[in-house]
């Protein structure tokens, strides 16, 4: 690359922070959005603090999670990074993402293509790409969330402050909360139906506990959860020879990335799967890992709601 492209993206990000510094903080209601031309407001994330200005139209996204809160906002990202194990970004997304440029994974994030775009925002968070951040904010402001899967509410939340739409991410998080809770009660009462989640990785199954993602979802809705999976983390890990440890009265199950990768079909070909009840009652049932496990936003989160009607046993 010529060293005058290098240095540019360089420049812009010296430009922002200088702007902040003269600009004035936005001065604003409580929840009303903050994202006009001409303020800058300084945006405190699990690295520090970045001043921000104005309404960014040139963001960068660097995990799924970051990509489905700013599409949620009504931001198409000029770049975004693609889930490591995937060959494009999130499929539910597709309509939505044509123009965004695929700057890398997740695990990988390309810093020249992410420069090249000129972004005037990175979003990403430091479980990710801590390691990254110093060179990230040399590009442009750059805003990392603390956690990853089950702080997605706040996520959004960061994000949607980064970005100057604040109440428009309150609206959204209402609407999800009130759309939750009528989907929960579509099944009666949702607090007696146990509900598994089952990944299938390259070289491991996952049962998703209640500290991830989809956790909260389920939770919102009201479910149960079955004992292997009432736990305050991401997941845990089972044999093969362990997965009567994924009983429950309705069961979920995916594949990250190319499913022929995993031992999936083993496994819900295996007779210890088939013994399982809720196998034998018909209600385990195989979803996109894109949207359940992926999607980490609230538009997959309305999604799967949407998804978890077809199951409802009540109109």
């Amino acid at each position: 690359m010529p060293r005058s492209r290098q240095l540019l993206p360089a420049l812009i990000g010296l430009v922002a922070l200088l702007a902040g510094a003269c600009g004035s903080e936005t001065d604003s209601a409580p929840g009303a959005d903050s994202g006009s031309a001409d303020t800058t407001r300084t945006v405190q994330h699990a690295m520090g603090n970045t001043d921000v200005s104005g309404t960014p139209q040139r963001v960068v996204v660097l995990d799924t999670g970051e990509l489905d809160s700013v599409l949620a906002l009504g931001v198409t990202p000029v770049g975004a990074v693609r889930a490591d194990a995937t060959s494009g970004l999130q499929s539910y997304l597709a309509e939505r993402t044509q123009d965004v440029a695929v700057v890398g994974t997740i695990g990988e994030p390309n810093l020249e293509a992410i420069a090249s775009l000129q972004p005037d925002l990175i979003l990403s968070n430091k479980v990710r790409h801590e390691a990254l951040y110093s060179q990230l904010s040399q590009i442009a402001p750059t805003v990392f969330a603390e956690k990853v899967g089950v702080a997605w509410k706040e996520n959004f939340q960061l994000a949607a402050e980064a970005l100057g739409k604040q109440a428009e991410a309150q609206r959204i998080l209402a609407a999800y909360e009130q759309n939750a809770k009528q989907v929960g009660e579509a099944f009666g009462d949702p607090s007696q139906l146990e509900v598994s989640m089952v990944r299938f990785m390259s070289g491991s199954i996952r049962l998703y506990g209640e500290g991830s993602f989809i956790g909260t979802v389920l939770h919102d809705a009201g479910f149960a959860r079955p004992a292997s999976q009432q736990v305050d983390k991401t997941f845990v890990e089972v044999s093969q020879e362990q997965i009567n440890q994924a009983e429950g009265d309705i069961l979920f199950y995916a594949a990250y990335g190319n499913p022929d990768e995993t031992n999936q079909a083993e496994v819900t070909a295996g007779p210890l799967w088939q013994r399982l009840d809720v196998v034998s009652a018909g209600k385990a049932h195989e979803v996109s890992d894109d949207l359940w496990y992926l999607g980490i936003g609230p538009i997959a989160a309305d999604l799967i709601l949407k998804d978890l009607t077809e199951y409802a046993p009540i109109s």
